[in-house]
């Protein structure tokens, strides 16, 4: 390619849910996207193949099923792949913020090794201290602390529940990455925002009292506060906020923080060139991330699945798929209904997701120039 030659779109490989015959089923469809995505070339004979997914935390249903992960943990062990499933343990408090506690909630989801027939790894280990510092060119950062399991693995294959989210706008391949395949402290280096309570939203529940992992939040007589020099940042107190009376300075650290977690999502991948593969589910497209301990209506009817080498081009491919689609009836959403509305942006307005493509592209993670190819 010349100077003058601009790169091609990459190509995103699309699957869509319907099925009249056994060759059209869902697992089938996972096995047409591993080889039309050219996955086979990702995973080599012998290689410890970490299958990256989100095991979703206690109460929530719509995580990834675990038979779809169990379809590609077959397809790697046919290329002579020793596949584990892994995640990482979290920075708030709830089922899955030490590898106990993890690997229980895992197993209630239906994800042990008598359905995915491969054993189930917390990356970060027992504390989230197996961690292993890599080196990048960003903005933000030099280098960045991954999951030490996801390092020494030889290659990655990424799940992602394409969904909402809070902070980010929609959580997809980009976000799997970068939270997903992060230690504690490698999560907290991308947040790295700090809450306030606006006083005249708060209704004393004290929800944000509960849930904050380091005792940041406390109430001051019946309202809440935010102790600003011990928060972390993790978002968990904005997340259970029934008025959302938690805020940072939407204007100014936003951008940020989204270019942080972009960078945290090069470093996941930074040594594995051609060694990763991700697919991203387009079902069950909730309003939140599966972090929250339950499951909102889809805000859009199930889409299919797609599958690409470049999450960037991916992660706009789905985006672009949802807001094709008219609204579910009854969901969370009251605006941006209509086909080609911004779903997400619709439901969380301060969010700029828009920064996962523009951030993408200027670290070199991937493009956000697609080619949509049906299998």
């Amino acid at each position: 390619m010349t100077q003058d030659e601009a790169p091609q779109p990459a190509k995103v490989y699309f699957a869509d849910l319907r099925a009249r015959a056994a060759g059209r089923n869902r697992t089938a469809k996972i096995q047409k996207l591993f080889e039309a995505a050219g996955f086979g070339d990702v995973v080599q004979k012998g290689d410890l193949t970490a299958i990256k997914l989100h095991f979703g935390e206690r109460g929530c249903d719509t995580h990834i099923s675990p038979t779809y992960a169990r379809a590609v943990v077959e397809l790697v062990k046919a290329q002579g792949g020793r596949p584990f499933v892994t995640d990482t343990n979290t920075l708030y408090s709830g089922s899955r913020h030490n590898a106990v506690d993890h690997l229980l909630t895992a197993v209630e989801h239906g994800f042990d090794y008598a359905v995915l027939g491969a054993p189930v790894i917390i990356a970060d280990g027992l504390d989230s201290t197996n961690v292993l510092e890599v080196p990048i060119s960003g903005k933000h950062f030099q280098k960045v602390k991954i999951a030490g399991d996801i390092v020494r693995a030889d290659s990655l294959l990424v799940l992602s529940h394409f969904k909402g989210h809070e902070l980010a706008g929609f959580g997809g391949a980009v976000k799997n990455l970068a939270m997903g395949c992060a230690p504690r402290a490698g999560k907290q280096d991308q947040h790295c925002v700090r809450f306030v309570v606006e006083p005249k939203k708060c209704i004393g529940c004290a929800e944000c009292v509960a849930v904050c992992p380091v005792g940041a939040a406390a109430m001051k007589g019946k309202k809440a506060v935010i102790d600003k020099a011990a928060c972390i940042g993790c978002g968990e107190c904005l997340t259970v906020c029934p008025k959302k009376a938690m805020s940072i300075d939407w204007g100014t650290e936003i951008v940020p923080f989204m270019e942080r977690m972009v960078e945290y999502a090069l470093g996941a991948v930074t040594g594995k060139t051609g060694r990763v593969g991700y697919v991203n589910f387009l079902v069950n497209v909730t309003p939140d991330c599966d972090c929250v301990p339950w499951s909102d209506a889809p805000i859009v009817p199930d889409i299919g699945f797609l599958a690409s080498s470049d999450p960037v081009a991916l992660d706009k491919a789905c985006l672009d798929l949802v807001n094709e689609q008219a609204a579910c009836p009854e969901c969370k959403l009251e605006h941006g209904i209509h086909s080609g509305e911004d779903k997400f942006t619709a439901l969380w307005q301060w969010t700029r997701g828009d920064m996962t493509f523009v951030h993408g592209a200027a670290v070199g993670l991937g493009r956000p120039e697609y080619e949509l190819v049906r299998v």
